[in-house]
């Protein structure tokens, strides 16, 4: 008899659960069906799995053992989610990983693009941080990644596009009053008029002021939707490239700090490998022209 893989997904459950009462619910299969499978995986492993017959405590191997299931159905499951991604889009599909000012700001210019010519192709996008953008794509759970990077750093991947970060706060708030008061001539230590609505691109600031804000923040978000509501409902200001607040509703106010004027680029990189397929390739070529 070989292991299989509903031996380790039953084992799983059982094991989470602590019962096997507990995991006849999830699995909707009777606790003597259960208890039957466990038998003969520990049968075919040789030792035992749990300390006792009540199933609410692993032996060493079990844990083990459990760690390796985990891992093991993780891979299964995912890999029937590509099958089933791939067989909904005959055509092709296209994965992509961006940071939130990307999604808003440059993504729906591509895609507008990208359907004149490929109305068929299923394009996924995952909204995440720079960090994610990255692990998204070294992992293969994305084709093309978008992230934000600071001019001069080591650079990967190719640029899309360099703009200014500014502060965005809302309108008559204590920071645009201050910012009014001095004539447009701003540097970032107006953040400290009001709590920073934190976010990563903050980071990419070099100026004392922002990095004591960031340390003692007590409220933070990566979406930029989030940020602007908050922002909007004045709980603090932020920092945001103009790219993502220029669409955006009322009541909010934007400005590029002069002392010092700070960068980010938008760059785009992929996994490695010889050959992309054809749908993204062209949606990686579109990034470049929008």
């Amino acid at each position: 008899m070989t292991v299989k893989l509903e031996m380790l997904r039953t084992f799983c459950v059982v094991a989470e659960r602590g019962t096997l009462s507990g995991a006849a619910k999830i699995l909707r299969r009777t606790p003597s069906a259960i208890s039957m499978v466990l038998a003969q995986l520990e049968e075919h492993i040789g030792a035992p799995l749990f300390e006792t017959d009540r199933k609410s405590r692993l032996t060493p191997l079990g844990l083990l053992v459990l760690e390796e299931s985990q891992r093991a159905t993780d891979v299964f499951d995912t890999s029937v989610e590509a099958i089933r991604r791939h067989a909904v889009s005959l055509v092709g599909i296209v994965r992509i990983a961006a940071v939130p000012s990307a999604t808003i700001a440059l993504l729906p210019e591509v895609i507008k693009l990208f359907r004149s010519t490929h109305p068929n192709v299923r394009i996924e996008i995952s909204d995440v941080d720079s960090a994610a953008v990255r692990r998204r794509i070294q992992r293969d759970e994305a084709d093309i990644g978008i992230l934000s990077a600071q001019p001069g750093d080591a650079l990967e991947g190719e640029q899309i596009l360099c703009d200014d970060l500014g502060i965005v706060c809302s309108e008559g708030g204590p920071v645009h009053m201050a910012h009014l008061e001095n004539k447009g001539q701003s540097d970032w230590s107006l953040l400290r008029h009001e709590p920073l609505v934190a976010n990563p691109l903050c980071r990419l600031v070099n100026d004392p002021s922002v990095q004591e804000l960031l340390a003692s923040s007590t409220l933070e978000a990566r979406n930029t939707t989030a940020i602007l509501s908050f922002v909007r409902r004045n709980l603090g200001a932020s920092i945001l490239p103009y790219d993502a607040v220029r669409d955006q509703p009322d009541r909010v106010e934007f400005f590029v700090p002069t002392n010092p004027v700070t960068r980010r680029e938008l760059r785009k990189i992929k996994q490695n490998k010889d050959r992309m397929s054809a749908p993204v390739a062209v949606f990686w070529s579109l990034l470049e022209r929008c």
